[in-house]
This record gives structure tokens, sequence and C-alpha cells, in this order.
């Protein structure tokens, strides 16, 4: 089978397209397993596939050793089902993770009430990393900044006045 250029920049354009919503649910997959580390999740060891060859060579696969990362405050963690035993044991990874980003929201919302004015998300997220709270991934503050800006639409709990500016939604623009 002979293509013509333009269906080969076409099907090439389609693999393109498929190459990067692999990278970015592995990236994805990647952040989830990380945080559930963090919250001190069951270890899931990654499985080495021949046939991940290619995404290998473009996207980082996790080591044996993790990165050294600089020393951060430990994150806040949910009250412990032995402590408190109205939680309930065994919650799975997704129900915490959830939890946790909604604490996220909540500290941030808490940060921008004390400072009653509206920040910048490097701002909030230093406010809430004295509370212990961390975000995973390269750039913390543009993983805050993503979730402030998914919880500013029609009805949420935050509005954007500019980029990764936020204030809370029934805060008056000033």
């Amino acid at each position: 089978m002979v293509l013509s250029e333009a269906e080969a920049l076409a099907r090439l354009e389609e693999l393109r397209r498929q190459r990067d919503a692999l990278e970015r649910q592995i990236a994805d997959l990647l952040l989830y397993l990380d945080l559930g580390r963090r919250l001190g999740g069951p270890s899931v060891p990654v499985p080495a596939a021949a046939d991940a060859a290619p995404v290998a060579a473009t996207v980082a696969a996790p080591s044996a050793q993790p990165p050294a990362r600089p020393e951060r405050p430990p994150v806040p963690a949910f009250p412990d089902p032995a402590e408190d035993p109205t939680e309930e044991a065994g919650l799975s990874e997704t129900v915490l993770a959830r939890r946790y980003g909604r604490a996220v929201i909540e500290a941030a919302l808490a940060a921008l009430e004390e400072a009653g004015r509206p920040l910048h998300a490097s701002e909030i997220l230093a406010r809430i990393a004295e509370q212990g709270f961390s975000l995973p991934g390269q750039d913390p503050v543009a993983a805050l900044n993503t979730r402030l800006w998914k919880r500013s639409g029609p009805g949420g709990p935050l509005k954007r006045l500019g980029e990764a500016v936020y204030a809370p939604a029934d805060a008056e623009e000033g």
C-alpha cells in the first residue's frame, strides 16, 4: 500500500496525537501513584513491559531510587482510623486522594479569606505549604493553579481574576 504525501502526513499527525494522549495518561498515572505513596498507600511495583519501549523513550520511567527531592513539610494526614473510630478503615486510595484534594481547596479558601485580598497561586501555595500541604509534580504552583482553575467555574467556591490570581467567589472584585 502506497500512501500519498497528504495521507502520510495525516496519519503521522494522528499517531502523534495518540502518542501525546498516551504520554498524558502515563504522566497522570505516575502522579497518582506518587500521591498514593505519599498518602501511605500500598506499594505497587511498576512492571517493565517490552512493548512500552517507544513510550519509555519519551517519558521518564520511575527508577528504583526516587530522585532526591527538597525536604518538604509533612503532608497532613487524614485522621487515623485507629485514633478516630468514626473514620472508616480501609478507605481506597481514590477516596483518600479526593479528600486530600478537597482539603487543599479548603486550605486555599482559608488562605484567601485570611489575606482579605486576591492571591496568586504561588502565594496560596506558600500559605498552604506552611500548614503542611504539598502538591506532586515538577511544578507545584501549576498543579495548584489547575486545581483552583477547575474550582473557579460557575457555582464554584472560587473566582479567577487573572492569570493564576484567585479570590473567594463571594468576594467583590477590587
